[in-house]
């Protein structure tokens, strides 16, 4: 799992392969071998990051709501996506259509070269 998680991180953030692996390494040790963890037992810099890889759908929330002592209580799930996961390892990474532009140097759109 812990190669298809870097390549989905590498192809989904365009990240280089060691940056990909360290974040690999660092979301694989908040999870500590389980396959889902409570979301009370992180803290708030790997929530943030948490959000940021379900925004891309490679972590799922869960929500489990029960009733204790005639209150009722949320408790929220980290797992991982493995279906999204496999399919971001799959595929290529895809270039925006107008990326190229931004490949430009800036000095080229500000310059110009005149024919006679």
């Amino acid at each position: 799992m812990k190669r298809l998680f870097v390549k989905a991180l590498k192809n989904k953030f365009n990240m280089a392969k060691e940056d990909a692996i360290e974040l690999a390494k660092t979301v694989e040790g908040i999870f500590n071998g389980e396959k889902e963890i409570e979301d009370m037992t992180i803290d708030k810099y790997a929530r943030s990051l948490f959000y940021e890889l379900q925004r891309e759908r490679l972590l799922k929330l869960r929500r489990d709501e029960y009733k204790e002592q005639g209150k009722y209580i949320r408790k929220y799930y980290w797992s991982f996506n493995n279906d999204t996961i496999k399919e971001a390892a799959y595929e290529k990474y895809k270039e925006e259509k107008y990326q190229i532009y931004q490949k430009i140097p800036k000095n080229a759109w500000v310059t110009r070269t005149y024919c006679n």
